[in-house]
């Protein structure tokens, strides 16, 4: 959570300030703050939870804000029921989820080293951190280390990929030589460790960027979960296969002027040579296409407000913009309770609620009864992992 992007959820509000933690870790390439549970004298029932995917280091206040604000204060009720929380921060959360996975390993011992008593740990993250932390578990029972973990967690993590349009892909590459905030983010390793489908340039072939290659071999290579922990999470989408209400094929947003006048952005729709964007102005006069995509812009599953962040920037640059649809889908159900992959329609619009729950990666999963923006902290969602957290 923080500053947003167009690969990042809006975050918190601004002058939030955590309360002071009990304890700081401070490992090579990451923080970790510490805040006891009601009524422990020390660290008695540690649940870490690892940050997500961002530019730059971990803000704490957002982070917190994010979790422990309207409408549900997530934090502060596991505090209550006497469960200590471990927030993990990493000094740059666009980095390789491989590199932070290092950061969380070094966490879950410093956590077994400090605990007071023989409780099981909880682990997991939001977004990216539930990979982060799905990869050093997992690797950990490789390297037959004890991690002294009963409960992993994951919160709208991709475990089956992400998306971001080629479109908005595109446009931020463009636009780089004048605001090269949303091309860096895009481009980063973890951005291209998470989307399905990349272009380090507009000139680009969208295709499976080699470093996800490389992440899911990794992946592959440690057993793809750790076996000892029982595996819970939830998906910010829903899961009976209703769309988000984003049609394929169809006008997002259009520039009028005066720089890209007549610059067209469209939602994912499948087909060959489908127009996603016509760049226009001083944008030039270039058209991007996709082929054989899935419609996933409107699937079932958690959202950013990328098209609209993108016109905001338009618009504070002096651009005039007509925006028709502001979200996309970014983490489809079905990837956030593992059962399908991302890449075609088939897939993505399953009805998860007719499955039979053995059909999932995950040992137990819960999708929101309602469309929610990706990685938001809703009472559902929350009480639902509190219930499993702190039985």
């Amino acid at each position: 959570m923080g500053p947003v992007g167009l690969v990042t959820p809006a975050g918190a509000q601004a002058g939030v300030r955590a309360p002071k933690p009990d304890m700081e870790w401070k490992v090579q390439g990451g923080t970790a703050r510490v805040w006891l549970g009601a009524g422990n004298k020390g660290l008695v029932r540690p649940v870490l939870l690892a940050d997500g995917f961002n530019m730059g280091p971990t803000d704490f206040d957002w982070l917190w804000e994010g979790l422990d604000g309207d409408p549900f204060r997530f934090l502060t009720e596991l505090r209550e029921r006497g469960q200590d929380v471990v927030l993990i921060g990493f000094d740059e959360r666009s980095a390789s989820i491989l590199d932070n996975a290092r950061v969380v390993t070094e966490i879950i011992l410093r956590a077994i080293g400090e605990r007071q008593g023989d409780q099981p740990l909880t682990v997991g993250g939001f977004s990216m951190g539930g990979l982060v932390t799905r990869y050093a578990l997992a690797k950990l029972e490789m390297e037959r280390m004890d991690h002294q973990t009963a409960l992993y967690l994951s919160f709208d993590s991709p475990h089956h990929g992400a998306s971001v349009p080629i479109s908005l892909q595109a446009i931020a590459h463009i636009l780089a030589p004048i605001h090269d905030a949303f091309s860096k983010q895009v481009n980063s390793p973890a951005s291209r460790q998470l989307v399905w489908r990349h272009i380090e340039n507009a000139d680009d072939q969208p295709r499976v960027d080699p470093l996800r290659t490389e992440f899911l071999k990794a992946l592959e290579r440690v057993g793809g979960w750790p076996q000892r922990p029982r595996k819970i999470g939830v998906a910010n989408g829903v899961g009976d296969a209703r769309r988000n209400g984003i049609p394929p094929g169809v006008e997002a947003l259009r520039c009028t002027g005066p720089f890209f006048k007549d610059t067209v952005l469209y939602t994912q729709a499948g087909g060959r040579d489908r127009v996603v964007a016509e760049l226009r102005g001083l944008l030039g006069g270039k058209d991007i296409t996709t082929n054989d995509f899935p419609d996933i812009d409107g699937a079932p599953g958690g959202t950013l407000d990328s098209f609209g962040i993108l016109a905001d920037a338009l618009k504070d640059a002096g651009e005039g913009v007509d925006v028709a649809h502001r979200i996309v889908c970014f983490v489809p159900s079905v990837s956030a309770v593992a059962v399908r992959g991302v890449e075609t329609n088939d897939d993505l619009y399953t009805d998860i609620n007719a499955l039979s729950p053995s059909e999932s990666e995950l040992d137990e999963f819960l999708c929101s009864s309602r469309a929610t923006a990706h990685s938001a902290m809703t009472e559902q969602l929350g009480r639902w992992v509190i219930d499993r957290i702190a039985r």
